[in-house]
């Protein structure tokens, strides 16, 4: 697992050589994402650098990569799992190896199939080659986005990275982009290509990226997620998605290191532990949990541990320490992310280091097997099918007078809202109405909606299911779920791998029909059927638990006060009405109606401002909760 950093010069006179410095400075900013080596490669077109956390040993497979007698140069970040049968089929085409790594893989397929090369990766991958011959750039990004892949245009040339902060490091136009910043207050993350800074993007998941001499940079989507349903027996799914897995976690477990799994005793995890000790029956998992009652469930996950016959870790996260850690986890968000879930998996994965190298995941489970209980959504709104435009439109009006946190409002206005406009993913913050009042600068013509306006429109006829689904794999899955896994992770030398996101995994799952991914209002019941006998049945048919995380009494005591100065110390005022902010956390504290997730959007942003904008952080020379506590 590695990070990367490049430049690609514009100007043949002027030269990329130059940039060593700032590609060094670059690359020091990744540190975390590979502190085991570092290397560089620089000519007159392009410089390239990168960082190293060893899983596999590998004999000379040092980064950056030549091939070909150095014509073509690679930096990856990823794991490709079946580079040992590419690296065979290459090899009969007549291909030699200097290395047992996947990188060199990776660059000897791009010699022989070019922009093709996509189709024969398995795995999770962000990469860059060099053809120093034709003077041409390749980029990559794997299919559902779980490695990520930054970059930015300026007229001397181009930045990639793994992270963003290593291109801000080094940009000059560092303007902040208000429409991402309106999206965010929504989705809770910035959506599609998105970042808060306007000079810079993020290289969608299935895209790659070319840039040949004096030619303008393009981006071309090569993959996209689509359901196919298809009719067969539920003995005949169950059995494809149970070989599909197996297979996934065998190679996703591949490593000359300790492998482990996180574990919180719910059911994706608990499948990707049961099967993975299979494998190694001295398989290590991973749990946090907080001191609140209600909010713990290390019990539980320890309970699974026992049932499954693994060792289990585990650590009580206390409200003090979540306040303590959360600057530096908002700066290696390099965005911010106010998914509350995502700041437990920072004190998960800094566990998880202390005793492997390398963690699966459960990650896209729920996305592409239908585990959120939303998915239900469409069955328990199908009265309102049968009650007629103008009558949909009067209850709908009749609603919205009601006062908020009245119970039932929000049930008759979903019902009488279409799903395209009442669906934009797993998360829904602020509407438009609040942004309206909370920004200073809202912009009408940039609804939440023409984010997933794109989507919808590609799946008109689709089952409800499918579409709500197709929203989150293209939105939620890597705008929040992979992007925090990645960067938790990441910030802690530690490389995860997420098994349910592999490209043959999916293969099955896109044709099983939305009838068996949701049936008799159980979520994932194909996937449950498939894993029984395997996971214990009170596991594998306990209620969802996601990862509870309890803000909404932290900011009415323990956070209170903390929170109140982050807003009131936030040079923010030009962007956001912090009089608005401030109502909200006083309204949370002493009203029963929970705005906990509203508040924890605006405090994330204002620590991500404070961090990225205001720079008051310094990481080398003062404590964590400095800018909090001054």
């Amino acid at each position: 697992m590695c990070g990367f950093v490049g430049y690609v010069s514009n100007h043949s006179k002027q030269g990329a050589k130059n940039k060593k410095k700032l590609i060094e400075k670059m690359n020091q900013s990744i540190v975390h994402r590979g502190p085991d080596e570092e290397g560089y490669y620089i000519d007159e077109s392009i410089s390239m650098g990168f960082r190293r956390l060893s899983i596999i040993d590998i004999e000379n497979g040092h980064q950056p990569l030549p091939y070909k007698e150095e014509r073509y140069w690679i930096i990856f970040n990823g794991e490709i799992y079946n580079y040992l049968e590419l690296r065979d089929e290459l090899i009969r085409k007549g291909h030699c190896f200097q290395t047992t790594s996947d990188t060199e893989v990776i660059i000897a397929a791009y010699a022989e199939y070019k922009e093709n090369i996509t189709a024969k990766l398995r795995g999770m991958f962000s990469f860059v080659i060099w053809d120093k011959q034709e003077k041409s750039f390749f980029g990559a990004r794997d299919q559902f986005g779980i490695k990520p892949f930054y970059y930015a245009s300026e007229e001397e040339g181009l930045y990639v990275a793994s992270e963003k902060k290593s291109i801000l490091s080094v940009l000059k136009d560092k303007e902040l982009d208000q429409v991402a910043l309106q999206n965010y207050l929504t989705f809770q993350y910035v959506p599609s290509s998105d970042t808060l800074h306007k000079a810079i993007k993020e290289l969608p998941p299935g895209h790659m990226i070319t840039k040949n001499r004096d030619e303008e940079l393009i981006i071309k989507q090569y993959w996209q997620a689509d359901f196919n349903p298809v009719m067969k027996t539920e003995e005949t799914f169950s059995k494809e998605i149970k070989d599909s897995l197996y297979d996934s976690i065998e190679k996703h477990m591949r490593s000359d290191v300790t492998v482990g799994s996180f574990l919180s005793g719910g059911i994706d995890s608990s499948i990707i532990t049961a099967i993975a000790r299979e494998f190694n029956p001295k398989l290590k998992t991973l749990s946090v949990g907080f001191e609140r009652e209600g909010f713990n469930e290390i019990n539980l996950a320890q309970e699974t541990a026992e049932k499954l016959n693994v060792e289990n870790f585990s650590y009580t996260i206390t409200p003090q320490e979540f306040m303590d850690e959360f600057p530096k986890f908002v700066w290696h968000m390099d965005d911010p992310l106010a998914d509350p879930a995502a700041v437990p998996q920072f004190f998960l994965a800094k566990l998880a280091r202390k005793h492997v190298k390398v963690a699966l995941s459960g990650e896209g489970a729920d996305e592409i097997f239908g585990g959120y209980g939303m998915y239900n959504e469409p069955h328990s709104l199908r009265l309102f099918a049968n009650t007629g435009r103008l009558t949909n439109y009067a209850i709908n009006q009749l609603a919205r007078l009601m006062p908020e946190g009245v119970k039932g409002k929000s049930f008759l206005l979903r019902g009488t809202t279409s799903l395209e406009h009442r669906y934009v993913g797993n998360a829904k913050i602020f509407e438009e109405a609040e942004k309206k009042q909370l920004l200073t600068n809202y912009n009408k013509n940039y609804p939440y909606r023409l984010v997933t306006q794109q989507l919808y429109q590609q799946t008109i006829g689709y089952n409800p299911i499918d579409r709500m689904q197709l929203i989150d794999i293209n939105t939620w899955l890597s705008g929040d779920l992979l992007l925090n896994a990645d960067r938790t992770t990441m910030a802690h030398s530690l490389e995860l791998r997420t098994p349910f996101l592999d490209k043959e995994v999916f293969n099955v799952a896109q044709q099983i029909p939305a009838n068996l991914r949701i049936a008799n209002g159980t979520t994932k019941y194909i996937l449950r059927k498939a894993v029984e006998g395997i996971v214990p049945d009170d596991v594998l048919y306990r209620k969802k638990l996601g990862f509870p995380v309890p803000i909404r009494h932290w900011l009415k005591d323990e956070m209170y006060e903390w929170a109140l100065k982050i807003i009131t110390d936030s040079e923010t005022d030009h962007l956001v009405n912090k009089k608005y902010v401030i109502d909200l956390l006083n309204k949370h504290k002493v009203g029963k109606i929970d705005y906990s997730r509203k508040i924890w959007v605006m405090l994330t942003f204002m620590v991500w401002h404070r961090v990225y904008v205001e720079d008051k952080i310094d990481f080398l020379t003062k404590p964590l909760s400095y800018a909090i506590k001054q």
